[in-house]
């Protein structure tokens, strides 16, 4: 694939990939047309693409299901399955993408948008930024990775009491936990987003995908293992093009230029 196709719900911008996963449509719940489209996007990701962003763009980011659909369908289990299929897929894409995922939270982030909070790298969110599980709030349980991905993030305790009552965590709990990386004003969260999405999309592409690949694998790993993937990787990346022109840059006093390197 040589370039992402831009629709309603994926749009390319300096080489960020944007994916809007929720719209005012049916009070911001998730439009799984954009979360189809980001699968697509993501499973065939365009080379010029060094990072991804993940946005709504209504009020909210996303405010999670939509119940009325549940409550509409036929078979809901079927419906939920068919449903929770989907977003796995686009959650199994976002964690095998090689670019740092970013998310814009703004508003409320529920239910599955908050499982997608936790599915990115970096998150920033607005003082006025909510988050909560809500899943019991009707009587499910939660779906989009949230059950893994919570508990790595602030602990299995405080990830089963958010879970089992239904918490709602304000922005600034939020970013204590660690689920949100940094506020800024609420009308600035698409744009700075954006914004650090382009300045990473510029950056060392093969040493984020290097950091990422360490992190996932340090949780099934003992410290003596991360120390010899540590050693393996970045004896690999001095002898690649991108390790060279860091170095280079450096001692020549300049700023590096990442631009296709390897």
């Amino acid at each position: 694939m040589t370039s992402t196709a831009q629709t309603e719900y994926v749009t390319t911008t300096d080489g960020v990939l944007q994916i809007t996963i929720a719209t005012a449509a049916n009070g911001t719940s998730m439009d799984f047309a954009g979360i189809n489209a980001g699968t697509a996007a993501l499973t065939d990701l365009a080379p010029e693409i060094g990072a991804v962003v993940l946005t709504g763009s209504g009020a909210n980011f996303c405010a999670g299901g939509n119940v009325r659909g549940f409550a509409a369908a036929e078979d809901r289990g079927a419906h939920i399955h068919g449903l929770a299929t989907d977003l796995h897929a686009f959650v199994r894409a976002l964690d095998e993408t090689r670019v740092p995922v970013l998310a814009a939270v703004q508003g409320w982030a529920a239910g599955a948008g908050m499982s997608l909070v936790c599915a990115a790298d970096i998150a920033f969110g607005g003082p006025s930024t909510k988050l909560r599980p809500a899943y019991p709030g009707i009587g499910l349980s939660p779906d989009g990775g949230m059950s893994w991905t919570l508990p790595r993030i602030v602990g299995a305790g405080r990830a089963a009491e958010i879970l089992l009552t239904d918490a709602v965590l304000d922005a600034d709990e939020a970013v204590r936990l660690g689920i949100l990386s940094r506020l800024v004003a609420d009308d600035d969260v698409r744009a700075e987003t954006l914004a650090l999405a382009q300045e990473l999309a510029r950056g060392p592409r093969s040493t984020y995908a290097a950091i990422k690949s360490l992190m996932a694998q340090s949780d099934s790993t003992s410290l003596s293992e991360q120390l010899d993937l540590e050693r393996d990787f970045i004896a690999a990346a001095a002898n690649s093009r991108t390790g060279r022109e860091g170095v280079d840059a450096f001692v020549a006093k300049r700023k590096p230029d990442y631009r296709d390197q390897a």
